[in-house]
């Protein structure tokens, strides 16, 4: 595939009359929506604008490059647009930009359409190549530049791929570095870095091999050999590289456009070796003032998102086999093998849930070092019915009790720096972990669980429709947590002890409407959704219907003042009606495939509804668009 079959005529704006980012934006997406580039508009810009809260993809030099990858992208695509008076688009130089290129990118596919991007972002590195094309006038003539400019470079990159190829050409008397690049997108800023990293190294007369991080995956993978023989390492990356291979080395951390626009400066840092040390803990010998900054909120939502993430697919495979074991346990019994089997499996799963909750919490803010401490953080919380938000606050305990440890460590004799990574490290998290867990989280959660079911025994059944409305909203404030175990706990052991099923009916409603309504909300109000909220918001239906509470967990965790007001809501509201309509479920669990065998179950399934509607409704409207 070449360049040109990307960067189609009839999608040019050669005459761009937006005179703001967002209106150069919204002018490039309309031309591609107009062309059948997209399918539709909204979650195309999303992931545009998403892309460019990271920072910004104006480029300098006149040059910007707005990209993304999403399902709303029919095929690979490059827009190619002019601004005759300029922009700003908060370029990395603060000049106007003039030249556009939005990079629209499908899911999925092969890696072609990337290697042309590729050479697209290398081709935009050469100053007389931009000026040339700042003067062209048609869709032609900026395609006829392109044609030439590509069977030059390509004549060029056989030269220099043959000698990168060949050991013999690199001489033990250069200096030798080695690099990795990467952006979050992996399209365009990753191989851009890689080129100027390359020109300018070569202009210094300095050996280099750049490892490249893109969309289609590690190309030029440095080896240990490689790693061993450099003087230094340079990480011009804005997204997590692996670095425990870098142990010992010299390494020069920044953001990717650093090494687009201060390539001789990290060269020189990493060739003279005058970067800090880094040590596979994570730790480093000293401070690069020049690195990436981020808010606190910024940080700690990174660090959020990272437990999320990883905690995502034990929600989704643990909800939809215990979903399934539910179905095969009506038809078949609950002492059938393949229910047994299914409901195993899932609950297994499930066990996880806040364990990797808060090991990766941990791990993303004390790198390797916080993850077990975390893991066990997230088991103490679920042992003491702490649930999630426990497991959530032990994680981020975990993480930063791991930097104070670091932070202790640091002046210890290089003689025992060794020791830090193998034994200090675990066994002080750990300790430290434990004990913030054990006297003080767990306790905490543990007293407030004991309060609550005190209050709902002392409460009776004067008013069992006020008893509804405060077992529907606590099972839905916490999933898993004291408000929740008290209510189901309190509700199963009315149901023990007289087989009566109405607080039963009113507790599990509570757990179905969170899930549920998430799904209903990310399928009304799309735009205020990421597309993966999205993907993970369909799973949500199978779970809420099945009385899986904990599908609605990573939806809470990443935005918990609206997802628990709005699903306590709803999930109140559905709790009381279920005893307004003295409606019973004769079994603790089980969801949708119990509700018929209890007394006024349609009117249980019009209380499911109505709660849902109203959580969703909340949530959606409360909820701002992803864009903003």
């Amino acid at each position: 595939m070449k360049v040109t079959d990307l960067l189609k005529k009839d999608v040019m704006l050669l005459d761009l009359q937006a005179s703001s980012k967002e209106d150069v934006i919204d002018e490039m997406i309309a031309s591609l929506y107009k062309h059948n580039v997209l399918t539709e508009q909204a979650s195309f810009k999303q992931a545009i604008l998403a892309r460019e809260e990271q920072s910004s993809t104006g480029l300098g030099d006149g040059i910007a490059m707005p990209h993304a990858k999403t399902k709303a992208v029919t095929e690979p695509t490059v827009l190619f647009a002019k601004s005759r008076n300029g922009v700003d688009y908060d370029s990395l130089d603060g000049q106007p930009a003039h030249l556009f290129f939005m990079i629209a990118v499908p899911e999925g596919g092969n890696d072609t359409h990337l290697q042309t991007l590729a050479a697209l972002s290398k081709l935009l590195m050469e100053p007389s190549f931009v000026a040339k094309l700042k003067e062209a006038a048609t869709p032609d003539e900026v395609q006829q530049l392109f044609l030439e400019a590509t069977a030059e470079d390509s004549e060029e990159t056989d030269e220099t791929n043959a000698s990168e190829a060949d050991p013999s050409t690199s001489s033990d008397e250069k200096p030798f570095v080695v690099a990795v690049t990467a952006c979050p997108t992996g399209i365009a800023h990753t191989y851009m870095a890689e080129d100027a990293l390359k020109k300018k190294a070569k202009e210094m007369d300095v050996d280099i091999k750049v490892e490249t991080n893109g969309s289609d995956g590690t190309k030029n993978h440095l080896t240990d050999e490689d790693i061993n023989r450099a003087s230094g390492v340079i990480i011009a990356a804005s997204k997590k590289v692996e670095m425990a291979r870098f142990d010992g080395k010299h390494v020069v951390e920044r953001p990717v456009v650093d090494g687009i626009k201060k390539a001789e400066e990290l060269i020189t840092k990493a060739s003279n070796q005058d970067a800090p040390i880094y040590h596979a803990s994570g730790e480093q010998s000293g401070d690069d003032e020049e690195y990436e900054k981020q808010s606190a909120w910024g940080k700690i939502y990174k660090d959020l998102m990272n437990g999320i993430s990883h905690m995502l697919p034990f929600v989704i495979g643990g909800g939809i086999l215990l979903a399934i074991s539910f179905l095969f346990e009506r038809a078949l019994g609950e002492e059938s093998e393949v229910f047994l089997f299914f409901n195993s499996v899932g609950d297994t799963a499930f066990s996880f849930l806040i364990p990797i909750l808060a090991g990766y919490i941990a791990m993303s803010i004390g790198d390797r070092p916080g993850l077990m401490p975390g893991i066990v953080a997230g088991m103490m919380a679920d042992n003491s019915d702490a649930g999630f938000i426990g497991g959530l606050i032990g994680g981020f305990v975990a993480g930063y009790l791991i930097v104070l440890i670091k932070h202790l460590l640091k002046n210890l004799p290089q003689s025992l720096a060794s020791l830090k990574p193998i034994l200090l490290y675990p066994v002080l998290g750990l300790l430290a972990t434990g004990v913030a867990m054990y006297f003080a989280i767990g306790p905490i959660f543990s007293t407030l669980n004991s309060f609550i079911l005190n209050f709902l025994e002392g409460l009776g059944t004067g008013n069992i429709v006020l008893l509804g409305i405060l077992l529907g909203g606590m099972m839905a404030i916490d999933m898993g947590g004291p408000f929740n175990k008290a209510a189901y706990t309190f509700s199963i052991g009315i149901f023990n002890d007289t087989g009566e099923g109405a607080f039963m009916a009113a507790a599990m409603i509570g757990g179905m409407v969170p899930p549920l309504a998430i799904a209903l909300a990310t399928t009304i109000f799309k735009n205020k959704f990421t597309a993966d909220e999205r993907k993970s918001g369909t799973a949500n239906y199978i779970m809420g219907l099945s009385f899986v509470t904990e599908g609605a967990i990573p939806f809470a965790a990443a935005d918990p003042l609206r997802v628990i007001t709005s699903s306590v809501i709803g999930a109140a509201i559905a709790g009381g009606l279920t005893q307004f309509f003295h409606s019973t479920i004769p079994a603790p669990h089980g969801g949708i495939f119990v509700v018929f065998l209890g007394n006024a179950w349609w009117f249980f399934l019009l209380s499911l509804l109505i709660g849902t509607v109203i959580s969703a409704l909340i949530l959606g409207i409360w909820k701002k668009p992803v864009s903003k």
